[in-house]
């Protein structure tokens, strides 16, 4: 199915922009791979800086990967694990490809993409590691299991989103961030209450003073 011709103005394009930067601190590569097999497909026509994402090669190797995210996001205790390893790689990363939705062909958009994708990703990855870490306190697997379904739901429905309607998209991530900041702040405050707790109770007592005569 060839892609339908569209012409991207500047509120698609930012739109576009913050979903993947939004998104791929949720799910990297799900958002690599979704958004290439969209364009590969004909779903929609990428912006030309987007377009190596339906390279038959990357299509293969991001999906190879969300496959594995998808599993290993359900385990509890390695998710966290996952989590952390991905620190440094899904903030740039999701700099990278808001860049991309502008292509290189004016810096100054390019810039501002990359700081607003990168600024996204951070927060979106940092809510989901935070709140993944407090449920991993609970013994039942259950919490983790629903919270990564969810984020496989969002990460999707954000992306259509920003194609389909990207005013809504804006406001859909406005509450959305409102709701990640305040989360990292409750939870925060909880996991620090309770990594104290857990350490005061290791703590060994220090041995009675000698006396001296």
């Amino acid at each position: 199915m060839a892609a339908a011709a569209m012409n991207l103005d500047l509120t698609q394009l930012v739109a576009i922009a913050a979903a993947l930067g939004w998104a791929s601190g949720l799910r990297l590569y799900a958002v690599v791979f979704l958004t290439g097999a969209a364009g590969a497909l004909g779903w929609v026509d990428l912006p030309g800086g987007l377009r190596i994402l339906q390279s038959p090669w990357l299509l293969g190797a991001s999906g190879v990967l969300f496959f594995v995210e998808f599993f290993v996001d359900k385990i509890p205790g390695l998710d966290s694990v996952w989590d952390a390893l991905h620190t440094v790689i899904r903030i740039p990363a999701g700099a990278a490809l808001a860049a991309a939705a502008f292509g290189g062909d004016e810096a100054t958009w390019t810039t501002a993409a990359a700081l607003l994708g990168g600024g996204l990703a951070a927060t979106s990855h940092v809510a989901k590691a935070t709140t993944r870490a407090a449920a991993n306190t609970s013994p039942e697997p259950f919490s983790n299991v629903a919270l990564s379904l969810l984020g496989d739901g969002l990460v999707p429905f954000v992306l259509w989103l920003s194609w389909a309607h990207p005013v809504l998209l804006f406001a859909t991530l406005g509450v959305a961030l409102v709701a990640m900041v305040a989360a990292i702040w409750v939870l925060g405050k909880f996991l620090r209450r309770a990594a104290s707790a857990v350490a005061l109770r290791y703590r060994r007592p220090m041995p009675p003073a000698a006396h001296t005569r």
